[in-house]
């Protein structure tokens, strides 16, 4: 059996229910949360996407996530960071403190477009900080990173339901790992920095935490818990998350770029990230609170 989920956070009406069931043919409406979200119960479903995308099309501001009824609720959680589950590029906002911001916010644009190796973009920028104080880094975390709405209600409510929260990001463990810390993930995957004397050397030390890092990163931590990959809710915003994506059972993209757009399972456009608990069919009353 295939579910379609239909998110519209306090927005989603009776005549949207019935529009969907005329969309796909048939099936069976239930609330999630009067109001907030709703699921379609559909049969067997050959050209899911396609549904998808007609349902998405024709109900506007809508978000749709369509996926198989087994498995619904996630055991492991792997979660970009930057835009994902913080409104901000952290190396971005960094370069502000060196007067650079706009030079460094335009490759990681393309970098996260896919129109530029990641690892050859991340190299790039970090020279560009080479002699910032290390003081800077604190400053910009504090000042400048904010959680993106729903994040720690979603990181939470998952770790109270017994799934396990990995974050995994091309940035910088001095953002990264604060971040997990205040949003409840349990581990982190990350770049290190290189500071001498007090100052970034403009340089990155150790293996690069790039797509195919972060797609391993969550297959090793699943292989770990001996989970299947349905059993996995992924979400990023840039095209290095698509492997990891493709990676994951449920693979979204939270308000992502094209390319993220054009393979992810589902797509977050419209409402924040609690829309990934209504995606799994848990309603406002059994989540944590953020």
């Amino acid at each position: 059996m295939i579910i379609a989920t239909l998110i519209a956070a306090g927005r989603l009406r009776d005549s949207d229910l019935a529009r969907a069931v005329e969309i796909a043919g048939g099936g069976e409406a239930r609330w999630i949360d009067e109001g907030d979200a709703a699921d379609l119960l559909l049969g067997p479903v050959e050209e899911w996407r396609d549904l998808r995308d007609r349902l998405e099309d024709g109900l506007p501001g809508i978000d749709v996530i369509v996926q198989p009824v087994e498995s619904r609720e996630k055991k492991l959680l792997v979660a970009d960071m930057d835009s994902t589950m913080i409104g901000q590029e952290c190396i971005d906002e960094l370069a502000d403190f060196a007067g650079k911001k706009a030079e460094i916010a335009a490759v990681t644009e393309r970098a996260m477009q896919g129109e530029m190796d990641f690892a050859d973009a991340l190299h790039a920028r970090v020279a560009e900080l080479n002699g910032l104080g290390v003081g800077c880094i604190e400053r910009c975390r504090t000042e400048r990173v904010t959680h993106n709405a729903g994040a720690r209600t979603l990181v939470q409510t998952m770790r109270r339901r017994g799934a396990a929260t990995l974050l995994v990001t091309g940035g910088f463990h001095d953002f990264a790992d604060p971040l997990a810390s205040e949003l409840g993930f349990q581990e982190v995957r990350a770049n290190h920095l290189e500071s001498m004397y007090g100052h970034l050397t403009g340089k990155v030390t150790g293996a690069i935490v790039d797509a195919a890092a972060k797609a391993k990163a969550l297959t090793d931590r699943r292989d770990q818990l001996g989970i299947a990959p349905g059993e996995v809710l992924a979400v990023g915003d840039g095209a290095n998350d698509a492997p990891m994506i493709k990676e994951a059972g449920l693979g979204i993209s939270y308000r992502g770029k094209p390319k993220l757009e054009a393979i992810a399972g589902a797509r977050i456009r419209h409402n924040d990230l609690t829309a990934l608990l209504w995606a799994q069919g848990i309603p406002k009353a059994e989540w944590a609170k953020g």
